[in-house]
């Protein structure tokens, strides 16, 4: 019986160039607590494919922004044995693009043709420091436009005259807001559906995370919704109020506000106070109208009905 061939063992500067990080990185993951101190074997310190694995997976993560520190929480439940997949599915669930929209590449020109075939570098910086265009690596003529809707809605706006400097100027503005809206819909949301699933008295398990991660997607679409179906509203609303203002027309006036305006004698509202009270003298006097016009409604109908006594019906 043959033994089983010892697990491949790498030397750090091997395992830098198999993993894509430098010695340097290595050896600080290790000072963190991130990667296993190496297995020492005669002389040697050597590197094994775990230790390879763990660089992978710190690696990333990272990509997906998370920090070192958190990385290391999340490696740690790895290593105590409660799994990691249910962990990285939320992850990815919220991390993944939260709108149908797929990136882009423009050029300059064609971008310049789009704003009225001048080019502005101020209005690209800006743009640029915006996140509404990012850099190509390595290509100084295209950019890259991860929300064409953004893009297009800019090239109507000037093109209707807007300058691009007010454009700039009110996305910023609309990103505070629409941000405050983001963050009290997070609020909201933790609160009353995900805190079972944040208790910090335990780690979700692989099955609480992948719950979580498929409400994730169910839920996603909803701050959207809302946010559409209210913009819709108070923007007619707004729309409406803001036109009749600039064509004089005054607002118009409901039938409650035509009823608060029906003002009564002192001395009949003395009256009615001194019959019923003056808890009850809003309801009376309800009550006395519509008794008014019942009677001539039925004055009315009284008056247009002809006795058939008095028809004369000879030939």
């Amino acid at each position: 019986m043959t033994d089983s061939p010892d697990p491949p063992a790498y030397r750090i500067e091997d395992l830098a160039h198999r993993s894509g990080a430098t010695v340097r990185t290595i050896r600080a993951y290790q000072d963190r607590g991130l990667l296993p101190r190496p297995e020492r074997r005669g002389r040697a310190n050597v590197y094994t494919d775990a230790h390879l694995e763990r660089l992978h997976r710190i690696a990333g993560l990272l990509d997906r922004g998370y920090t070192l520190a958190s990385i290391k929480e999340l490696l740690e439940a790895w290593d105590s044995g409660r799994g990691l997949g249910g962990v990285l599915g939320l992850v990815a669930e919220v991390d993944g693009p939260w709108t149908d929209e797929e990136a882009v590449r423009v050029s300059r020109s064609e971008l310049a043709a789009r704003f009225g075939g001048i080019s502005d570098d101020a209005a690209v910086t800006e743009a640029m420091e915006l996140g509404v265009l990012k850099p190509v690596p390595g290509d100084d003529d295209h950019f890259l436009v991860p929300s064409p809707q953004e893009l297009a809605v800019a090239v109507e706006l000037h093109s209707a005259g807007v300058p691009l400097s007010a454009i700039a100027g009110h996305l910023r503005e609309l990103r505070v807001q629409v941000e405050h809206i983001a963050s009290r819909f997070l609020e909201f949301t933790t609160e009353h559906v995900f805190a079972r699933y944040l208790d910090g008295s335990h780690r979700p398990t692989d099955a609480e995370a992948a719950e979580a991660a498929s409400l994730v997607r169910r839920l996603r679409p909803l701050a959207q919704q809302t946010v559409d179906a209210e913009l819709a509203r108070a923007m007619r609303l707004f729309a409406v109020r803001r036109l009749r203002r600039h064509l004089g027309a005054d607002e118009p006036v409901t039938l409650a506000d035509r009823t608060r305006l029906v003002a009564l004698p002192e001395k009949a509202m003395k009256a009615v106070h001194h019959l019923v009270g003056p808890q009850r003298a809003a309801e009376f006097v309800t009550l006395a109208v519509e008794r008014e016009v019942r009677a001539r409604a039925l004055d009315h109908l009284a008056a247009s009905h002809v006795p058939s006594d008095d028809v004369d019906e000879s030939p």
